[in-house]
């Protein structure tokens, strides 16, 4: 399976970092962004191939908050091979990765059934609306959650439950809060570009 993508090469021994978008936006709205926080990277950004109302996203819902969970399953697993087939043929060592909104989704759901593709994990506003199985590979990886309190598409609460989730297997967890909404602010950012920052791995 490929995606449209944005591509940037980095150099020899740089981490490869993908961004995941958006409802709504593509390619383009993280890659700019990635590049100033690692400039030696090798950056992946695919394009989400499902369409809502002509905004593109990476799996199909039926409602705000409600997963069609079947096509998840079936995106979830194109995308691990997808970040697989891409970590082989770029020979990285390290893999990093961001998603907002429904690309921290897609992030997410591909980092519960396939842990040992990224090494650190950025989820900038996730909603995960249902309890993931245990997963023991976690432990000791890297997760970043940032988000609003005030967030009306990603409650607070399932932001502290997904939190609460990842710290019960292990994972090496920062959770960044904002009182705002939806929107990425620059502290997010701030935490984001400090989180992937490679010297600290």
């Amino acid at each position: 399976m490929t995606f449209h993508t944005l591509e940037s090469s980095g150099a020899p021994g740089a981490p490869l970092l993908f961004t995941f978008h958006g409802t709504g936006g593509d390619e383009t709205q993280f890659h700019g962004l990635a590049r100033q926080m690692l400039p030696h990277a090798h950056i992946i950004s695919p394009r989400g191939d499902v369409s809502e109302h002509g905004m593109k996203r990476y799996f199909r819902r039926t409602g705000e908050g409600v997963y069609d969970m079947e096509d998840l399953a079936k995106r979830t697993v194109t995308m691990a091979q997808f970040v697989a087939d891409t970590k082989a043929r770029t020979g990285a060592s390290r893999v990093f990765g961001f998603g907002y909104s429904n690309g921290a989704n897609i992030l997410a759901s591909v980092n519960f059934g396939y842990p040992d593709l990224f090494d650190r994990i950025g989820l900038l506003h996730p909603l995960i609306p249902w309890r993931p199985e245990p997963q023991p590979d976690l432990a000791g990886k890297k997760v970043l959650i940032t988000a609003g309190r005030q967030d009306p598409i990603c409650p607070a609460p399932a932001t502290d439950a997904l939190a609460d989730w990842y710290s019960g297997q292990g994972a090496e967890l920062s959770l960044v809060w904002h009182n705002g909404g939806h929107e990425l602010v620059h502290d997010e950012i701030r935490a984001l570009a400090a989180f992937l920052d490679p010297v600290a791995v």
